[in-house]
C-alpha cells in the first residue's frame, strides 16, 4: 500500500487544529504541533511531513519566525509551506511570500479551497 503523503498542521488554536484535520484527512496523513517549538521537533523526526500548514500568530515563536529557521535549514528548506491565518493584509502576505512561504490561506477557511491549495502544492513537490 502507497504510503499517504504527510501534512503538518501548526495552530495554537486547537479548533483550527481540529478543522484543518476534518478537512484533510482523508487524503493525507495529518501530524499536528500547537507551537513553533514543536513543529521544529516535529521536522527533526524520522518521517517529516511532505507540506507544512502554519499559522502566523502564534505565542512565542510566530509564524513567520518558524518559517525562516525551516528555511535556513538546507535539509528542511524543500518542504512547501502554506500560511494559514486570520492576518489577511496584502503586506502580511508579502512578508510570507518573501520568507519562502509557497501560499496562504485566509480564516476562516474554506475546505475546497484548502483540499485544492494543499493537493496542487503535495504535487508541486513531489
Amino acid at each position: 500500500m502507497e504510503k499517504k503523503n504527510r501534512i503538518l498542521i501548526v495552530d495554537d488554536d486547537q479548533f483550527n487544529i481540529s478543522i484543518l484535520t476534518e478537512i484533510l484527512h482523508s487524503d493525507w496523513e495529518i501530524m499536528t504541533a500547537d507551537s513553533g517549538d514543536e513543529a521544529l521537533k516535529a521536522l527533526a523526526g524520522p518521517r517529516p511531513p511532505d507540506l507544512i500548514l502554519l499559522d502566523i500568530l502564534m505565542p512565542g515563536m510566530n509564524g513567520y519566525q518558524v518559517c525562516a529557521r525551516i528555511k535556513g535549514n538546507k535539509d528542511m528548506a524543500h518542504i512547501p509551506i502554506i500560511f494559514v491565518t486570520a492576518v489577511s493584509e496584502a503586506m502580511d502576505a508579502a512578508k510570507a511570500f518573501k520568507l519562502g512561504a509557497v501560499d496562504y490561506v485566509t480564516k476562516p477557511f474554506n475546505p475546497i479551497t484548502v483540499k485544492a491549495r494543499v493537493s496542487t502544492h503535495i504535487k508541486l513537490s513531489v
